[in-house]
């Protein structure tokens, strides 16, 4: 028999499917939701499927966009085309517009390398990034992985194929803590690690 009645247990059910959240916080969250007005509880499932329908993938870089086409970044013509800054998802693109004194482009790989998870250069972006590095507009990619072993083996992974290309590669020097995430990182922590990026060349 399930522990509460049907509707509250499905509820329940979704919540648990978000990353981190168990099941006494998955019940909060639920019972959260039945005290919502029905205005309320519309608008928030309106939300979710918004986020399914007004959300993009930008064909260049991968990252999220509001509309259909290039995201706002990749089209601002004021940003340093010559500089990509390589991350792992379009989550690490927000953290790091933080640091105000990058203006280069972004690039998301949609993941790292894990040969474990099956997770192999062909299931990430990584032939997109080459193709624009092969344009021959770009002189420099700062690959800004998180500092865990996948991240580190993905960097290496990309330096190695960018060599060809004649680019400076290089990599944050990170005043963040190995096995952290980037997106848990101050501003003045990514500015330092942005400002003393070391080369994988």
């Amino acid at each position: 028999m399930a522990e509460f009645i049907a509707p509250i247990q499905r509820l329940i059910e979704e919540f648990r499917r978000l990353p981190g959240v168990g099941a006494k916080t998955a019940a909060r969250y639920a019972f959260a939701v039945l005290n919502f007005s029905e205005e309320d509880a519309d608008g928030f499932a309106e939300a979710i499927k918004g986020v399914k329908r007004d959300v993009y993938i930008c064909p260049v870089c991968g990252g999220l966009s509001s509309r259909e086409g290039e995201c706002d970044i990749c089209s601002d013509q004021t940003r340093d085309a010559g500089v990509i800054c390589v991350v792992e998802n379009a989550k690490d693109v927000m953290t790091m517009e933080r640091v105000r004194g990058y203006r280069g482009l972004y690039h998301v790989l949609g993941g790292v390398l894990s040969p474990l998870d099956n997770i192999t250069p062909d299931k990430l972006n990584i032939d997109k990034l080459i193709s624009r590095v092969a344009e021959g507009n770009v002189r420099e990619v700062i690959i800004a992985t998180n500092p865990t072993p996948a991240g580190d083996t993905t960097a290496g992974y990309l330096a190695n194929l960018l060599e060809e290309y004649g680019v400076s590669v290089s990599r944050l020097a990170y005043g963040i803590p190995v096995g952290a995430d980037i997106e848990y990182a101050d501003e003045m922590t990514l500015y330092r690690a942005m400002e003393g990026r070391r080369s994988l060349g």
